[in-house]
Order: structure tokens, then C-alpha cells, then sequence
């Protein structure tokens, strides 16, 4: 093209053989807008060129015409759609004095600066901004500040355990679940004494086979 056309830095082509559209993106927020469909009087053509030469098994080059006049869409065309689509999207962005940047009016363009937000932010959401984050920084402070392993025992390398049957956790001792009454690993496999000589028993033993005692 030999002019200079604006607002075009950000965009998406969108175009086909059958027509030509373009969505204009906001360089802040990239919310997007869809400029209106122009079709292509050149690509509708090539589609019934294509078409006749289906049903009539080929017409003397007819496909390949239609691929000549597909590349067309690249042409001429394809610059006169675009620059009527800037036209139109141009009205639905602000662009900044400032920085040059194209922003949409709702969400990123201060009406009272006559700038964009990056420019020129909005006092009260500023404001806000940096309230939430200096409460994030106050919680994660006073937050770090507190002992909460106070009550753990850090020489205590035992494994954990869980319940075979609910899979609840366990300490050391427990003989039972608290929560379904499974008898424990632990409760199994605890050393047995015998009550009257304090030998060592095994887990099926009810009489001590040193002194008789019934355990």
C-alpha cells in the first residue's frame, strides 16, 4: 500500500477465498473486535469455477484458473478489505497521545486523563490495588511470624501410620482405629512379656513356657 494505515499493529486475518474479516485487538487487555464480513466477489468466483469442473469432469483449465484467482485474495482486494475493516475498528478503540498504544474504552482508557491506563491509571483502582497487596504482604508477614511446630516432636522418626481398613492416621501406640475399631499394625506386631517372669512371648502364646504363667 502507499499510504500509511493505522491501528493495524495488533490484529488477526481472518480472511478466506470466500471473503475477507479481521479481528482488532486492544494492545492493553486484548479484548477483541470483529470487523464486519465484506465478501469476495473474486473467491466466490473460483469456488464456481471449481464447481463446474467437478460436474463436467474439467473445462479447459478451469481448476487451474480457479487456483490463479485464489491467489488473488492476497491482492488488491485483500488491502481494500483491510482498510475499510481499520476504518470501522479504529471507532471502537481510543488511541493513547502518550504511548501510541490503541486500548479499548471500557476497560483500559481513562476518560478524565484522556489517556490510556497504563499512562495514566485510575487513582481509586490504584488505590485499591496496592491495598490488596499490602494486606497480602501484612498476612504473609504476621503469618510467618507465628510458631505453628511448636507441639511437634522433631526427634520422632517413626513412620506414619494409617489404618488398614479407613486409612485414618495413627500414633505409635494405638491398638485400634478410633475411627472403625481395625485392630492396628502396630497392635499386631507389639512385643508380649510374659506377666509373671518377663520373658519374651510370642503373639499366639497364652501360657509363658518359662514359668507357666497364664498371659
Amino acid at each position: 500500500m502507499s499510504t500509511l494505515i493505522q491501528f493495524v499493529a495488533n490484529y488477526d486475518d481472518l480472511s478466506t477465498d470466500k471473503g475477507f474479516q479481521f479481528k482488532f485487538h486492544c494492545d492493553r487487555c486484548h479484548n477483541g473486535y470483529m470487523s464486519r464480513f465484506q465478501p469476495n466477489a473474486i473467491g466466490i468466483a473460483g469456488s464456481l469455477l471449481q464447481a463446474a469442473g467437478s460436474l463436467f469432469g474439467g473445462l479447459g483449465g478451469a481448476e487451474n484458473a480457479a487456483y490463479h484467482i485464489q491467489r488473488a485474495v492476497g491482492g488488491k482486494a485483500h488491502d481494500a478489505a483491510l482498510e475499510t475493516a481499520v476504518a470501522e475498528g479504529k471507532q471502537q478503540f481510543k488511541q493513547c497521545t502518550r504511548c501510541g498504544h490503541w486500548v479499548c474504552p471500557d476497560a483500559c482508557w481513562n476518560h478524565s486523563a484522556g489517556l490510556c491506563e497504563t499512562c495514566a491509571p485510575d487513582e481509586q483502582e490504584e488505590l485499591r490495588a496496592h491495598q490488596a497487596q499490602a494486606a497480602q504482604e501484612q498476612i504473609r508477614e504476621k503469618t510467618r511470624a507465628q510458631d505453628y511446630t511448636q507441639h511437634l516432636d522433631f526427634l520422632n522418626r517413626d513412620a506414619l501410620l494409617q489404618c488398614p481398613n479407613c486409612q485414618a492416621k495413627l500414633t505409635a501406640d494405638q491398638k485400634f482405629c478410633g475411627s472403625c475399631g481395625t485392630p492396628t499394625p502396630a497392635a499386631n506386631t507389639q512385643a508380649r512379656h510374659c506377666t509373671g517372669c518377663g520373658e519374651a512371648l510370642k503373639p499366639e502364646q497364652k501360657f509363658c513356657a518359662e514359668c507357666g504363667t497364664k498371659n
